[in-house]
């Protein structure tokens, strides 16, 4: 059975989830997420108190895809995921951004928004972001932004969600009802980007796990 996972969003570039160019994808951040979610599992970003959205949906996708970063990488399906630093927002927030080498199987990350300011390997998010190496794909998503609607409250107790570090896990017959919320209500707006990121005119910004801070 389908199991539905939600999160705390505390920043939202536009690079994790990455909602552009027709896929929203999860390729960094979350590695658990991404190590244990399925196809047709659902992921819900819910905002937290520090993008001052608390209870509201960033983001949901249900998973029609999960691949490993070398097939990412190399499927031109997902080209226009390849960050371009130099591009519009949406091009500088590519989230394909990593694959291994065959031979020597270092990691590659190229100049992005995990990457250093420089463009070279930013160590620490690539040790995060690749304990992991799979990548979620949605063909089926609902992407808010700062358009975030309000989850209703009575659907979070519910199942007992409340604000804090980490993520949970249901399964689809306890939260059945959040699933019914987001394709009845807002069924017209799938793969549709409804608003802009929060985070989004911080777009040429770089983040680090290891200091928690946003360079540029």
């Amino acid at each position: 059975m389908p199991r539905v996972y939600l999160y705390v969003i505390s920043r939202d570039f536009g690079f994790a989830p990455n909602p552009f160019h027709g896929f929203c994808t999860l390729a960094t951040c979350k590695p658990d997420i991404r190590n244990t979610a399925n196809i047709d599992d659902w992921v819900f970003g819910v905002g937290g108190s520090i993008l001052k959205a608390t209870g509201r949906c960033i983001f949901a996708m249900r998973v029609t895809n999960k691949i490993t970063y070398n097939e990412y990488w190399s499927n031109t399906l997902y080209n226009d995921k390849k960050p371009v630093r130099n591009g519009s927002k949406k091009m500088l927030l590519g989230d394909n951004i990593y694959f291994q080498d065959h031979e020597s199987n270092d990691w590659n990350q190229v100049y992005s928004h995990h990457s250093n300011s420089d463009g070279s390997k930013n160590l620490y998010n690539l040790k995060r972001d690749t304990k992991s190496r799979n990548v979620l794909i949605s063909k089926h998503f609902f992407y808010f932004g700062s358009n975030a609607p309000f989850i209703p409250e009575s659907l979070l107790t519910e199942i007992g969600y409340y604000n804090k570090i980490g993520h949970r896990v249901y399964e689809l017959s306890e939260a059945y009802k959040l699933v019914n919320w987001i394709t009845q209500v807002y069924g017209k707006d799938v793969n549709m980007v409804l608003g802009d990121p929060f985070n989004f005119d911080k777009s040429e910004a770089h983040y680090s796990v290891n200091t928690n801070r946003i360079t540029t």
